[in-house]
C-alpha cells in the first residue's frame, strides 16, 4: 500500500482532505494531509513557496515515510512538484489535481492571466491573498454545505509563496506523474502538462468535476489516487 502525502491549494490546510484521507485509510493506504506554512492553524505566519517545498520535503522525513505519493492540489502542484524531487527513492509518484505545474524559474503569480493584478490584490492585503468570496464557487459542482465549509475554513495565503519563483533540478519528465484535470473547472491541463501528457511522460485523469474534487467528489478521487498510486508502484 501507498503513503499519500496530500497539500491542497491557495487559502487551505489538512482539513479539506477529511473525507479523502478517510476514503484511502479505510482501503489500507496511509493518508497524510498536511498544513502548509501560514494557512489553516499554522496561519499569520509569512511564507515563501521554497518554505512550502520544506514543509512537504520535512513531513516525508519526519513520519519516515515509503513508497510516497505526493498528492498537489491548485497553487501547491507547485511547491509540491518540487518536493518530489527531493525526497529521493522515498517517492512512489506524483499526483496533481487540477494543479499549477512548477517551472524553473517562474513563480505561480507568473502563471496567472494578469500577473500585475494578482501582486496588488496581495500589495493591497499586506502580503496576503484573501480568499474567494463564496459567489466564486458557482458552477464548480458544489453544495451550498460545501461552498460554506470552505468559505468558513479558508485563510488568507502568504503572498511570497505566490511570486517566489520555482527550483527544479532536473525536467519534469523525469518524475512518475499523473495528472488530474476536473472538467467543469476548465477542459485542459495548463501548456506545461499537456505537453507532458502528450509526449507520454505523465498520464491524464479527467474527472466530471469542478476545481475542489477533496469536496464535491472525494470517494471518487480517493479511488483516482488509489489507483495512481497502485500504477507507481507496480511501474518501479
Amino acid at each position: 500500500m501507498a503513503n499519500y502525502v496530500l497539500v491542497a491549494g491557495a487559502w487551505l490546510g489538512a482539513w479539506a482532505w477529511d473525507e479523502v484521507v478517510a476514503e484511502l485509510r479505510a482501503a489500507g493506504h496511509g493518508a497524510y494531509p498536511l498544513t502548509l506554512s501560514g494557512l489553516a492553524e499554522r496561519r499569520g505566519t509569512p511564507a515563501g513557496q521554497q518554505a512550502h517545498v520544506a514543509d512537504v520535503v520535512a513531513e516525508v522525513e519526519r513520519l519516515d515515510l515509503r513508497d510516497v505519493v505526493l498528492v498537489g492540489h491548485s497553487y501547491s502542484g507547485i511547491p509540491v512538484g518540487q518536493a518530489a524531487e527531493r525526497i529521493g527513492d522515498r517517492l512512489a509518484g506524483l499526483v496533481l489535481v487540477d494543479a499549477n505545474v512548477p517551472v524553473a524559474g517562474e513563480s505561480f503569480a507568473d502563471q496567472m492571466p494578469e500577473p500585475a493584478a494578482l501582486r496588488a490584490d496581495l500589495a493591497a492585503h499586506g502580503g496576503w491573498w484573501p480568499p474567494l468570496p463564496p459567489a466564486e464557487f458557482a458552477g464548480q459542482g458544489l453544495t451550498v454545505g460545501q461552498i460554506n465549509r470552505m468559505a468558513a475554513g479558508a485563510t488568507p495565503h502568504p503572498g511570497p509563496s505566490l511570486t517566489e519563483p520555482a527550483v527544479l533540478a532536473g525536467p519534469l519528465s523525469a518524475l512518475p506523474a499523473a495528472y488530474v484535470k476536473c472538467l467543469l473547472d476548465w477542459p485542459e491541463p495548463p501548456p506545461v502538462a499537456a505537453e507532458l501528457i502528450e509526449a507520454g511522460h505523465w498520464r491524464l485523469v479527467e474527472l466530471d468535476t469542478g476545481h475542489w474534487p477533496m469536496f464535491s467528489r472525494p470517494a471518487e478521487l480517493a479511488r483516482v489516487l488509489a489507483g495512481a498510486g497502485s500504477r507507481a508502484q507496480s511501474d518501479r
